[in-house]
């Protein structure tokens, strides 16, 4: 890069800039803000502004020299300088928490840069530094639960103008699935949670019974989510994880258990705010402290799973389980037949003889 030293100026209000060339475009700079410097002209009586212009210009011209960086005016596009990894992988987090995605999934890819850059002695991503960085999760699924968000990080980056993923050097590990364990006799364990606490009873029958998920499509329901008999729940892209509609049918043994206000406030508090993100979990630890019926591996999640073991055993049908829980493939929603004593094979799908005449 060409580059002249750079001039100062001061323009019809007395405000003090330094101009410059880079590619026979010209930028101006009014302050030292964007090369990471504390230098400002106009912050010093008129009479001194253009002595602290030259230093500032002297700044600049050092700053372009060294191959420093500066972006756009309101803009993460750079005019001057390569981008280092780490800020390409900054730019595109800024750029996915400013997207439209849950907070939880935003909270976990911050959470993963995170974790990559207290790993970082420079500003340099390679192979090193990520493997100090997996080191501290030897556990298959949060090694790969790490791996997969810094790698939607990675390849957001790599789209930028980063010059490779280096992700791909880091193998998933295998892990052992994981399952919330159905119940037994789900009448009995409900009847249990009643005596507990009614706002944890409702949330496992709806999360039983219309198979919602409990720790925000249960806890964020408003009376304005149900049909006007209570028949049905519908909910936007916006209030699931699927992130498309999905309107669910109310079977009769929980409508029983419905309070309609005539409102469209929360159903569990009443008001337009629902409860806090760990009500429901908070209130589930608690019960299960005293229970005597939950045996190890059931978990609220665990309702889910056995609405989904009845709507199989009842229909049949995997087009239909997966209909119900709101899955975008079927083979996910097979994980929740896992351990469940299903025939693959018949008689008649077994090889055959054919007895020529």
């Amino acid at each position: 890069m060409t580059l002249q030293f750079p001039k100062v100026h001061t323009d019809s209000k007395q405000q003090v800039f330094v101009s410059f060339y880079i590619e026979g475009k010209r930028f101006r700079l009014y302050g030292g803000k964007r090369i990471h410097s504390t230098t400002e002209p106009n912050s010093y009586p008129i009479p001194e502004r253009e002595s602290i212009g030259k230093v500032l210009a002297a700044e600049i011209y050092s700053y372009l020299l060294n191959g420093g960086v500066i972006l756009s005016y309101r803009s993460a596009k750079p005019i001057s300088g390569k981008r280092t990894d780490l800020e390409y992988l900054k730019q595109a987090l800024e750029l996915k928490s400013n997207s439209n995605y849950s907070e939880k999934y935003k909270a976990m890819l911050a959470f993963s840069f995170k974790c990559l850059q207290e790993s970082m002695t420079g500003s340099l991503i390679d192979a090193e530094v990520l493997r100090n960085t997996f080191s501290r999760y030897s556990n298959g699924v949060s090694h790969n639960t790490l791996r997969r968000h810094l790698n939607v990080l990675f390849n957001e980056a790599v789209s930028m103008g980063m010059g490779s993923n280096p992700m791909a050097e880091i193998k998933s590990k295998k892990a052992k699935a994981i399952l919330h364990k159905p119940f037994d006799n789900v009448a009995k364990v409900l009847e249990e949670i009643q005596g507990f606490n009614q706002n944890l009873h409702l949330c496992c029958l709806l999360t039983y019974g219309c198979l919602l998920r409990p720790h925000r499509e249960v806890r964020e329901l408003t009376w304005g989510d149900f049909s006007e008999n209570l028949d049905q729940i519908s909910l936007s892209g916006s209030r699931n994880k699927s992130g498309r509609n999905r309107i669910v049918p109310v079977p009769s043994f929980i409508r029983s258990s419905l309070n309609n206000t005539g409102t469209t406030n929360n159903i569990f508090t009443g008001t337009i705010q629902s409860h806090n993100k760990d009500y429901f979990k908070t209130l589930w630890s608690r019960y299960k402290k005293q229970s005597t019926m939950l045996t190890e591996g059931q978990t609220m999640y665990s309702f889910r799973h056995s609405g989904a073991i009845d709507i199989y055993k009842r229909t049949g049908s995997l087009a239909k389980l997966q209909k119900a829980l709101g899955h975008s493939s079927i083979n996910v929603s097979l994980t929740y037949l896992r351990g469940l004593d299903i025939a693959e094979l018949r008689e008649e799908d077994m090889p055959k003889i054919v007895i020529l005449p």
